[in-house]
């Protein structure tokens, strides 16, 4: 293998999503061949690579069923790297948060992000390469006060940093490295249309996520492990 991501196999969690696309075609750039799992039955309109012969979806994939994502991990062979973008954002004031929806949001961004760390894990450990694994955190998730009226969102994206962090300690021996980006809000349609008031130029671009998600991936990333990386852009 190259110290490139020419060849090399990536799933990519959430990868139709808008930071699903970006990440999937910036990995499509460096050669990657990526393994993207999708909740539907078909993957939606907007997702730019349905076609793309070095993309794999793979459709009715429940990520917070541990049998749907063992079996989709069980399906791709020499997985070198494993992205979970995967998730989902509510806003509530605490004394309005019903259980099911704290509940939800758990499933959602930490259950799905163990379940996927674990069978990737588990991958990586049998073929014993030292692969990279990366999630997403949120600044919600990090500086915790900025979780201020979306408690369950900060709450599942601070356990998504806690867990990344352990597991990078504890894989460490292994040459598996364990990394989360935070951004701040992204610059995506949907966060356009919602805070169409809001200043977008300090909004972090796709292309600058997806440029630094793609780097802790790659075989060039050498050392940075348990690292929860602020992409805060000017916000």
């Amino acid at each position: 293998m190259t110290d490139t991501l020419d060849g090399r196999h990536v799933v990519v969690t959430g990868g139709t999503g808008a930071l699903g696309g970006a990440v999937v075609g910036k990995l499509l750039e460096q050669g990657a061949i990526c393994h993207v799992p999708n909740a539907h039955a078909a993957a939606p309109a907007h997702f730019p690579f349905p076609a793309h012969e070095r993309v794999r979806l793979a459709h009715n994939v429940d990520l917070a069923d541990p049998a749907k994502v063992d079996a989709f991990f069980a399906s791709v062979t020499d997985l070198w790297a494993s992205i979970h973008l995967a998730g989902g954002f509510t806003a509530a004031p605490v004394e309005k948060i019903e259980p099911a929806s704290f509940a939800e949001m758990m499933d959602t961004n930490a259950r799905t992000t163990f379940l996927c760390c674990r069978a990737a894990i588990r991958s990586m450990l049998e073929s014993s390469v030292s692969g990279r694994i990366v999630n997403i955190a949120a600044r919600a998730g990090l500086d915790l006060r900025r979780g201020s009226g979306m408690i369950a969102y900060a709450a599942s994206k601070a356990a998504v940093a806690a867990m990344t962090v352990a597991m990078a300690e504890e894989l460490k021996g292994k040459g598996i490295l364990v990394n989360a980006v935070a951004p701040s809000t992204l610059d995506t349609p949907a966060n356009r249309a919602d805070m169409p008031a809001a200043d977008f130029g300090k909004w972090v671009s796709l292309d600058a996520a997806a440029e630094a998600i793609a780097y802790l991936a790659s075989p060039a990333n050498l050392a940075m492990s348990g690292t929860l990386v602020p992409l805060y852009g000017r916000a």
